[in-house]
């Protein structure tokens, strides 16, 4: 029987701690049918990003432990960190990734939602597929506030935007102090994380790019952007979420960057992955660099070996 594949990119609201990150971390890599890809902690951003791919019932049962350890360990009350969160453990998407429908993938993912909604009485959002509203269909939505602006606007019930906002599950309609909220999904494509670097330590250069560059303020539908500083390198960086690089490649937002950075006098220095990415979105930047025509998978000799 033709085994089923999950991909899921959860991450938790840790990334300074080495100890919680490898604890948390830990409770997948000791599960079988389950393997970690990737285990990517962001000091600046405090958070830490896991790449796991996996059979359904194993990833099912390994999330819900690693979810628990975050619980468990982090306090979102103390939480700190420049990235979007509200939540100890933030998110868990998952996606289809071989031999398993976008429908089985939502049914996984609501079982997951109910069941850490269950065991731990933390608050719970729906979203992607799994969404109960079309506003809540976006990650960026659901965090608007982030943890204190959500928590606080949850507290009021005069709100105009109180029952929008509330979770899908939850014992009072309110974030959970120490825990906040957790964001289940699932999606047909998971984003790829993607830097550029810029040879300038003006933030505002960045920030300007990156707002341009993103779907709500008039760029790609399917990016979202922000204009950092990386502490431990020189110059800022365009930090971006591509949601769907079928639709909008790597290099239309390469290229993109670096006309925008043409404006202001300013180069790109280089880009950055930041984990594991499909093999397709990398051929699509092949092809267009190198003007390659009637290119196919079936040339790459490593191709070979996945089949």
């Amino acid at each position: 029987m033709t085994k089923k594949y999950i991909l899921a990119v959860p991450n938790f609201s840790e990334g300074r701690n080495q100890e919680v990150v490898d604890t948390v971390a830990n409770e997948i890599k000791k599960r079988e049918g389950v393997k970690l890809v990737t285990c990517e902690p962001e000091h600046d951003f405090n958070r830490t990003v896991l790449t796991i791919i996996g059979e359904p019932e194993p990833l099912k049962e390994a999330l819900l432990a690693m979810a628990a350890k975050s619980y468990e360990l982090i306090d979102m009350t103390k939480q700190e960190g420049t990235h979007p969160r509200i939540g100890a453990q933030d998110t868990i998407p998952l996606f289809p990734l071989m031999n398993i429908t976008l429908e089985e993938c939502k049914e996984l993912a609501e079982e997951i939602g109910k069941k850490l909604h269950e065991r731990h009485q933390v608050p719970i959002y729906f979203s992607g597929e799994n969404a109960r509203t079309e506003n809540k269909k976006s990650i960026s939505y659901i965090r608007k506030g982030q943890y204190e602006g959500l928590k606080a606007l949850l507290e009021d019930e005069n709100h105009p935007d109180h029952e929008d906002r509330k979770p899908d599950l939850s014992t009072d309609g309110k974030l959970s102090d120490k825990l906040g909220a957790t964001i289940v999904s699932a999606d047909m494509e998971g984003l790829t994380a993607y830097n550029v670097f810029l040879s300038t330590e003006d933030i505002k250069i960045a920030k300007a790019i990156a707002k341009a560059l993103r779907g709500p303020s008039g760029g790609f539908s399917t990016i979202r952007s922000v204009g950092i500083k990386f502490p431990e390198r020189d110059g800022v960086v365009v930090s971006m979420n591509l949601f769907d690089c079928s639709k909008t490649p790597i290099y239309r937002a390469f290229e993109f960057v670096k006309q925008e950075a043409k404006r202001y006098g300013v180069a790109v220095t280089g880009s950055e992955l930041v984990g594991p990415v499909k093999l397709d979105y990398l051929l699509n930047n092949l092809e267009y660099y190198l003007g390659l025509q009637e290119f196919n998978k079936e040339q790459i000799l490593e191709h070979h070996l996945l089949k």
